[in-house]
């Protein structure tokens, strides 16, 4: 491309900042002492056979995000298997099943457990191949890499050695941790895109020693050889310290010459360097940890569910086994017909403790069904189903990118749904960092009639509640000024209809602006036309860009260190001012001035460029005119500027004030503008300080620099300001919102600079205008001699104060947001002041910390979720938010961006973060509802079962006898009762998808953990209790002496067990019928299949030689089928059971609904069709209170303009009063 030719023959060092004129290393220091622990890192360059042996031997750059490998799969899976009590307490059953007091076969108790543990462990082993398979693809990337005699080669990024001399191309990552030798500039700098570091988009300016610069082609590396001695691996991804030892000399290295994996080279054509880290010792890599293992709230409460029937089950099994004792001393001696004692000495009147003590292992074997075994596996398949759901929802693929969402582990859906705290990167997760040049105001004029997002939705929000209002009655704040309001009414009306309006103007990226007072050379007829030309000049002349000119087109494009700053280009483009040549002195201006058809390129001299730190929220340009006039222009944040302003350039400031006031409340970022002429002495005479300044060298340099900086700055004029619309990732307010007024808490945690953290804060709706911001910092320079302690009790100070305002706010509409720099919070998360830090935090509405590293991002979210107790997420796009995505409760990554690294990661993988609202909203308040109630309802049907072995063991003399058939036992968890609770588990929907997003509140029922808290888990147990009394009893007492066979026989043992377990049968599945709100033709074929397969199996059963062996030969169709008292007995029995349950919720329903059940009967009854306005009303209700999102800043903006009209009103009676009197 000819513009990267031409930006090739430029010294970039010519373009630097103040900031980065240091001196050169080499020239300027000594090298590093280095010497002592920590610092032992020796890397022979070009040489890297040199580090295979011992003490040299560096890990390979290979890298693995898995949880296992070949050799830990079956140890680490086996134990995260029994982890569970359950399968702890099977495999104690399964062991003891092979003794002979078991009542059980060995095959019985072994084969359910061995296929529970073995789907669990398949699944987990196929969720880490899938890991494994995207840690390959970044592996087996290709590098250039250098062979020998000055050939390069192509090689995996694994097989890459410490001391390869690496090639690196434009637009790719660096595969290693890098030391910069050369780049096809000639002074050997490079740009390099750290996104996936620190989430910044701005490019970063590395720049190599000036030793090495001849570096520069293949051949040059034939005999290259050096030795670096540095810093061992750690995770300060911002230091580095190390020495290059080269033609015999040596030189100190610092980060400015280190390019870090993961990283990409952006406009630079190639960079050659040496690798220092590989793999794991990587700086990013440091900052990864561990894959850890997660588990969901809701099974570590299934597991002290299952400590409580454990421990109910050793108690039955006690009361069982004393009953035996009881009976084995006194009765068995009077049983002559039993032959005791029996040769095995279970059943031994003599020692009635030691028959006791064998009975009580019996018993606990007998009654396990209390414990359900099938849970598990099932819980397992429902969790799968529910992923492929996820996976394959449309509403959930990016067709820009082809990626669907992504479940990686299933471990936890309902986790999804109990979400209270989300932390979000920034850069590639919330914004794409695109600017939209919106409105400005130069001269006091506000110009720009296109609305931001804000205005538009205020606006329909008023118009829809005065819609309502003229329906349900006008109150009287309205009604005084619906006359004469109309001047009102047509402004509203225009800010409606700007955006809303046909325009077949092509969108034009950067550039949003409608104003044709401004446009096609308009505004020379303006009367203040002199500024504007001083405007549109600031704009095109004040940054350190570089113009793309493409060859097609011959248009250009900008590469820009800011968003801001290529909006701004492009802006002064449009306006006819093109930035279209950059030299090592002078910027070059195609201006449409002043004619606007023909275009004069105009040379102006740069002298010296100031750049914007964070410091100083600001930057200036000193040009020279072709004129020979000097002049100083200037662009930063409002409140400096109009502090630096001059008494006599003070003329717009007023009402410049009022337009950034307005661009603030509808969330525009914005810049103020000012310039200042300098004489030719007065510039000289500070160009020589500041020179002295720039090439000293010591502590004091920046401070000097500063110094003199802030003096040239003083005494400017303001020009005007520009409002800027930051292009936010799709649907990301809207997301924001909706997940607000869900009621979750958002905090962003980003490596960017607070001014752009606290923009975007704005641009999505996390802070607003009126919110109080609580901006904690350090406040200490570096060469302060503060002492660490002094530093701490400073930043209490400030966290005490914080709480104070908060505890102070009267305001009921008062909203706090609390943003902190990352040096603060390094301090903030030690162990005596974080808790104090957190306390704050969450009594704010929005949380935003800025500059924070990858290690700091992991330590908050580890803060967040011990300390709050509640359950966080972390969402974020890059390597460095791969610590907090793993650290939280559920990991998100964003996998539309470059790099993978969060999404190996994550838990579960979305393309952008517009989606997160549908997988929480949606997928996690079905996931959680289905899980919480599948785990009450098979601990119901477990408990009704199980109970009724314990009752009969009572009635035949605690003999250890069971009154069901092995056969029926068996199938009655793994096929009678399993699919059933499945399709609740995948397909039961309180609300349908459109529902849950219309009533975002719905959602906190999963945090509140309504459906799995202890009153419904206990309500679900003594329903089983209740239906296993009920079946028990009531059929004893209907078959005990009542006639059953045509011969007047009464039933025996096998014929009221069958008859049970029938009741048994119909009851759990009606209770499951009634329990599902939701209806497919899938629920109810699995629901009334699995009652019909009992009797189907029955049928069958009865037909097999195998049932003589138990006196069930043809036991339904000759004994129980002929007998109307058995489908009497069924139908009662059933009715008994489920009456309470329905009973309950008619009660429930009618006085104490839910959310969800009102809902269910205004769509059941068609209210949401036939009554929008009801309808509505709900759906407003149906939102938690909140102070962030983009409907709070609506409604801020409402009372706003209602405050403003209801004011207009009021003077307007007090004037008619007056009147009337005169």
């Amino acid at each position: 491309m000819a513009g990267g030719r031409i930006r090739a023959k430029i010294r970039r060092s010519s373009l630097y900042t103040f900031a980065c004129y240091h001196s050169h290393p080499s020239e300027a220091e000594g090298p590093h002492d280095i010497e002592g622990p920590g610092y032992s890192r020796m890397v022979y360059c070009n040489q890297p056979h040199m580090h295979e042996q011992k003490p040299l031997r560096y890990c390979s750059n290979y890298i693995s995000t898995t949880k296992y490998n070949v050799l830990t799969f079956l140890p680490k899976a086996i134990f995260e298997q029994f982890r569970r009590v359950a399968n702890l307490y099977f495999l104690l059953a399964a062991v003891l099943s092979v003794t002979p007091i078991s009542p059980f076969s060995a095959m019985s108790m072994i084969a359910p457990l061995a296929f529970v543990v073995g789907l669990s462990m398949a699944k987990e082993a196929l969720e880490d191949w899938r890991r494994f398979i995207q840690d390959m693809n970044v592996n087996l990337r290709r590098a250039t890499v250098h062979k020998k005699d000055g050939t390069f080669g192509q090689k995996p990024w694994m097989k890459i050695q410490v001391g390869n001399v690496v090639k690196v191309e434009k637009d790719q990552f660096f595969p290693a941790d890098l030391l910069l030798l050369s780049s096809s500039y000639e002074d050997g700098i490079c740009y390099v895109e750290t996104m996936n570091l620190d989430g910044e988009t701005n490019l970063k300016v590395k720049r190599s020693l000036e030793a090495t610069l001849s570096l520069d082609d293949d051949s040059t590396f034939k005999e290259f050889n050096a030795t670096i001695k540095c810093e061992d691996p750690n995770p300060n991804l911002y230091t580095f310290v190390g020495n290059l030892e080269y033609n015999r000399k040596v030189y100190p290295l610092d980060p400015s010459q280190i390019l870090l994996r993961d990283s990409k080279l952006r406009n630079t054509a190639y960079i050659y360097g040496v690798v220092i880290f590989t793999g794991h010792d990587s700086k990013v890599m440091q900052n990864a940890t561990k894959s850890p293992s997660k588990r969901s709230r809701v099974e570590k409460q299934m597991d002290k569910i299952i400590y409580i029937l454990f421990t109910f089950l050793v108690f039955i099994s006690f009361i069982s086994s004393v009953g035996f004792i009881v009976k084995t001393k006194y009765d068995l001696p009077t049983w002559w017909y039993l032959q005791v004692p029996d040769d095995s000495g279970y059943f031994d009147p003599r020692d009635p403790l030691m028959s006791g003590f064998y009975h009580l292992v019996t018993a606990l074997i007998l009654y396990g069904y209390l414990i359900p075994i099938s849970l598990y596996v099932s819980i397992e398949v429902v969790k799968v189903l529910q992923a492929l759901f996820i996976n394959r929802d449309l509403n959930m693929y990016d067709e820009e990118t082809g990626t669907p969402a992504q479940a990686r582990t299933s471990n936890l859906n309902e986790e999804l749904g109990q979400v209270d705290t989300i932390l979000s990167d920034k850069t590639g997760t919330l914004t794409c960092n695109q600017m939209n040049f919106l409105k400005c105001s130069i001269g006091g004029i506000a110009y720009g009639t296109s609305s931001s997002d804000v205005e538009l939705a205020a606006v329909k929000q008023m118009a829809l509640d005065e819609d309502r209002q003229s329906k349900a009655g006008t109150p009287p704040s309205w009604g005084k000024g619906r006359q004469g309001s109309g001047e009102s009414e047509i402004e509203l009306e225009t800010v409606i209809t700007s955006k809303d309006e046909d325009n077949h103007k092509p969108a034009l990226k950067g550039f949003n602006f409608e104003d044709s007072r401004l446009m096609n050379g308009n505004w020379f007829k303006e009367p203040s036309a002199d500024v504007i030309l001083l405007f549109f000049r600031i704009l095109s002349l004040c940054h350190t860009a570089i113009p793309e000119q493409d060859e097609v087109t011959g248009v250009f494009t900008y590469e820009a260190e800011s968003p801001d700053e290529g909006s701004f280009l492009v802006a002064a483009r449009e306006f006819g001012f093109e930035f279209c040549r950059r030299t090592q002195s002078s910027i070059f201006v195609r201006e449409r001035y002043p004619s606007f058809h023909e275009p004069i390129e105009r040379e102006f001299k740069v002298l010296n460029l100031l750049d914007f730190t964070s410091t100083r929220k600001r930057m200036s340009i000193i040009v020279r005119d072709e004129n020979g006039q000097i002049l100083l222009l200037c662009k930063g944040a409002d409140s400096i500027i109009f502090d630096r302003l001059s008494s006599y350039g003070r003329t717009y400031q007023e009402s410049t004030t009022k337009h950034l006031k307005d661009y603030g409340e509808v969330g525009l970022r914005t810049l103020a503008l000012a310039y200042k002429k300098l004489d030719e002495s007065e510039y000289y005479s500070w160009n020589e300080d500041f020179m002295k300044a720039k090439t000293s060298i010591g502590g004091e340099r920046d401070l000097m620099l500063e110094r003199l900086s802030d003096m040239i700055e003083r005494g400017l004029i303001l020009v005007g300001a520009t409002a800027v619309e930051d292009k936010l990732q799709k649907g990301v307010p809207q997301c924001i919102d909706k997940l607000a007024q869900a009621g979750l808490k958002i905090w962003v945690l980003t490596g960017d600079k607070m001014e752009t953290a606290i923009n975007i804060g704005f641009a999505c709706s996390l802070l607003r205008q009126g919110m109080k911001q609580i901006c904690m910092t350090s406040n200490v320079d570096a060469s302060a001699q503060n002492s660490k302690q002094t530093v701490k009790e400073n930043i209490l100070m400030q966290i005490s104060d914080g709480s104070e305002i908060i505890k102070l706010e009267k305001d009921p509409h008062a909203a706090f947001a609390l943003i902190i720099d990352g040096k603060t919070l390094t301090y903030a998360l030690e162990d005596d002041v974080k808790l104090k830090f957190l306390n704050l935090a969450v009594n704010c509405a929005s949380v935003i910390c800025c500059r924070v590293s990858p290690k700091q991002k992991a330590l908050v979210t580890r803060l967040v979720k011990q300390g709050t107790g509640k359950t966080t997420l972390a969402i974020g796009d890059g390597a460095n938010d791969v610590g907090m995505i793993q650290e939280a409760d559920i990991g998100v990554g964003i996998s539309g961006c470059e790099g993978m690294q969060a999404v190996m990661a994550s838990d579960f993988a979305i393309a952008q973060f517009r989606f997160l609202e549908r997988l929480l909203v949606i997928h996690g308040h079905w996931c959680y509802k289905r899980i919480a109630q599948m785990i009450c309802y098979f601990f119901y049907k477990n408990i009704a079962f199980g109970l009724t072995i314990f009752y009969f063991e009572a009635f035949a003399g605690f003999s250890g006898q069971s009154v069901y058939v092995d056969w029926y036992m068996l199938l009655f968890n793994v096929v009678l009762t399993s699919l059933p609770v499945i399709s609740l588990g995948v397909f039961e929907q309180d609300v349908d998808s459109e529902v849950c997003l219309q009533f975002p509140a719905l959602y906190q029922q999963g945090p509140k953990n309504l459906f799995f808290d202890w009153y419904r888990i206990f309500g679900w147990m003594a329903n089983g209790l209740y239906t296993s009394l009920i079946i028990f009893f009531l059929n004893v007492i209907i078959f005990y002496d009542q006639a059953f066979r045509p011969g007047g026989q009464t039933a025996d043992m096998i014929a009221v067990g069958t008859v049970m377990f029938t009741c048994v049968i119909w009851a759990v599945n009606c209770q499951i019928a009634l329990t599902m709100s939701h209806y497919t033709w899938i629920q109810h074929f699995l629901v009334w299949g699995s009652v019909v397969s009992w009797y189907l199996f029955l049928l069958i059963y009865g037909e097999l030689r195998l049932s003589l062996n138990v006196n069930a030969f043809r036991i339904l169709l000759e004994v129980l089928a002929p007998a109307p008292i058995y489908w009497c007995a069924t139908l009662l029995v059933t009715v008994a059971c489920n009456l309470p349950y329905l009973a309950h919720i008619s009660f429930q329903r009618l006085f104490n609904p839910l959310d969800h059940h009102v809902i269910q009967e205004i769509k059941y009854y068609k209210r949401d069709i036939k009554d929008r306005y009801m309808w509505r009303r709900e759906r407003s209700k149906a939102r938690q209170t909140t102070k962030i999102g983009f409907t709070a800043r609506v409604d801020a903006k409402i009372r706003q303009l209602r405050g403003r009209l209801q004011k207009k009103y009021s003077s307007h009676g007090k004037d008619v009063v007056v009147t009337q009197q005169t």
